[in-house]
């Protein structure tokens, strides 16, 4: 059985933080139940975009879901919640401060009902401090944390990094704060609360930078794709791509691969100190050589004396033989046709992950969930679809 097997997650996220730390925890064998609103539709569900009818932003962080639609606005529908969450192990939202409890499901209603419950709530800034009550998204978030002050070249403007880190991080420190808290209650026979910020996660993650900044009192800067410490250590241009160049172990070797010994005997690239101190006067060298050779031929030449790798494009990466070789791509169901997407990175030797459900249509799993987590007949379930209260699938 996989790691989370009969572990019960009762989800209130959206959009992409939150959803990325419950897919974590799905992967792993956890039983999510995510909570929509009634009526929501697979457009409605995300920016897309919708391929066959699927909305595959959606689809990418929520496979293996079910998905459950309550009205928590109507009090029958907050009560449903409630009785949702004695029966969950984990309870997850990443509402504005404020929300849940505004709608009778905030920690202290939860937990009084349910004391073992793990309550985790992801926000932008957090349940404190000055700027609780403001909203946030990734570029907000990128922005007030440094990351993009440092991300980009240092003639261009600053750039948001290609992916959304600021989101991804607040959801992967969110599952990983909901083991914590689910181990530590082996031992306490309790649940607690857990309030993770999406600034937080990205302050502790530029852990490098603030480090070096508190030491040093040099503020970094955006310097493309080099390191502040180690030189060569960037991608360069090639005849018919890019390269990227780290961890040079001898130097003079390396130049003279490079059929340029010139460099190595030039007092001002002697260690690495100076490397970095003249990196303006080393780097154009290096590029122009590089320039001469394809990316391939660098590769097989320069291998042993330094880590190097081809600059990937996303339909390069997607091919490449060690990815597909470690099976990080699935695909999974989605209405009626497949959609490829990531798999998990957690390879365990024991109790391997395995995943074979995309994500559940709107009220996909409604019914089921209300008679296998509260016992409930098909006439109940029927009277509360007729009332508003749920949506069940096939009820648009």
């Amino acid at each position: 059985m996989p790691p989370l097997d009969h572990l019960r997650i009762l989800d209130f996220t959206w959009a992409l933080a939150g959803p990325f730390g419950t897919m974590i925890l799905a992967d792993m064998g956890a039983d999510v139940c995510k909570v929509e609103p009634v009526g929501i539709t697979e457009a409605e569900r995300g920016p897309g975009p919708l391929v066959d009818g699927v909305n595959t932003y959606f689809f990418s962080i929520n496979r293996g879901k079910h998905s459950v639609c309550i009205d928590l606005k109507k009090p029958e529908g907050r009560d449903l919640a409630l009785a949702l969450a004695d029966q969950a192990d984990v309870l997850t939202e990443n509402f504005s401060p404020g929300t849940m409890a505004s709608l009778g499901l905030g920690y202290a209603a939860v937990a009084t009902r349910n004391p073992r419950i793990v309550y985790a709530s992801t926000s932008g800034f957090g349940q404190t401090g000055p700027y609780a009550g403001r909203g946030a998204v990734d570029v907000i978030v990128q922005a007030m944390s440094g990351l993009m002050s440092i991300t980009g070249h240092p003639e261009g403007p600053p750039a948001r990094a290609g992916y959304s880190i600021a989101d991804v991080a607040a959801g992967m420190f969110t599952a990983i704060g909901v083991l914590g808290a689910l181990h530590e209650r082996e031992r306490s026979g309790k649940g607690q609360y857990l309030d993770v910020s999406m600034l937080d996660a990205q302050i502790a993650l530029l852990e490098n930078a603030f480090t070096r900044y508190f030491a040093t009192g040099a503020e970094p800067q955006r310097i493309g794709t080099r390191h502040p410490l180690i030189t060569p250590f960037q991608a360069f241009p090639t005849s018919d791509g890019y390269v990227v160049i780290a961890g040079v172990k001898d130097w003079t070797l390396f130049c003279a691969l490079l059929d340029r010994d010139d460099l190595a005997s030039d007092p001002r690239f002697e260690t690495n100190e100076l490397r970095t101190a003249n990196h303006a006067e080393i780097e154009p060298q290096i590029s122009d050589t590089l320039l001469h050779g394809t990316t391939a031929s660098w590769i097989e030449r320069l291998r042993d004396v330094c880590l190097i790798a081809p600059l990937n494009t996303i339909a390069e990466a997607a091919a490449d033989p060690q990815v597909n070789a470690r099976g990080m791509f699935v695909d999974l169901p989605a209405d009626g046709n497949t959609l490829r997407v990531p798999a998990s990175p957690l390879h365990y030797s024991r109790t391997p992950i395995h995943l074979g459900r995309g994500a559940d249509t709107p009220a996909g799993s409604t019914a089921p969930i209300l008679k296998e987590w509260l016992g409930m007949d098909d006439g109940e379930v029927a009277r509360l679809a007729m009332d508003g209260v749920i949506q069940v699938a096939g009820d648009r």
